[in-house]
């Protein structure tokens, strides 16, 4: 996989030390920065987030990271998000309680709080993986380590009909209290609300897949 260039981006979301040493032990060639036009040129953009969905988001729009997402998506480059990374993907979160904050809003939904007897969900949990899974190829049956508070509850995006429907995207679930969203694949667009880069051997795979997708 020499050659797969990837930007994991900068937008002051915590350690994301683990996910480029996971993604250099797929194979990529990992930069870790804030630019514009080296998030647009990498062959793959990883967008992290950890923590409280508002501030994360918020560092990502000081990043820019809407509009290199939406530039990314539309020449089909593809896009990896993972925890408040996948969650920022959507249009809004309740996170913190009682208020609202906007996400980049690439998938229609809400992050809401899960309805579990403990929260927050941590540890290792199985995935329900769709038939077709690129993403999962080969780790279907895994477990991976998930840490949120907040899910996506609900799937909302209309599957395509007719001639469109090769391009339905696929998605994945868990159970942690309730069932919840856990991944999803949906053309360059890809994400995963647990984190592959401290998921074992089972999530160096995952990222594997991407990186070779690249």
């Amino acid at each position: 996989m020499t050659g797969r260039r990837v930007v994991v981006l900068d937008h002051g979301s915590g350690n994301v030390h683990s996910a480029v040493r996971a993604l250099e032990q797929v194979g990529a060639q990992v930069e870790l920065t804030a630019d514009r036009g080296r998030a647009l040129d990498a062959d793959g953009l990883f967008l992290p987030g950890v923590g409280n969905f508002h501030a994360c988001v918020r560092g990502m729009r000081a990043a820019e990271a809407p509009r290199i997402v939406d530039v990314r998506l539309a020449g089909g480059r593809p896009v990896l998000g993972v925890c408040v990374g996948m969650q920022a993907l959507f249009e809004s979160s309740t996170e913190p309680s009682g208020t609202t904050e906007e996400g980049l809003a690439e998938w229609p939904g809400t992050v809401e709080r899960l309805q579990a007897p403990i929260v927050p969900h941590m540890g290792w949990t199985e995935v329900e993986v769709p038939d077709g899974s690129s993403l999962f190829a080969g780790v279907e049956s895994e477990r991976f380590y998930f840490v949120h508070s907040y899910a996506v509850r609900t799937w909302t995006l209309p599957e395509p009909t007719g001639a469109f429907a090769v391009v339905a995207p696929r998605v994945t679930h868990a159970t942690h209290g309730e069932r919840f969203v856990a991944a999803v694949e949906n053309g360059p667009l890809s994400a995963t609300q647990f984190h592959p880069e401290k998921s074992g051997e089972a999530g160096l795979h995952l990222l594997e897949n991407w990186v070779r997708s690249l």
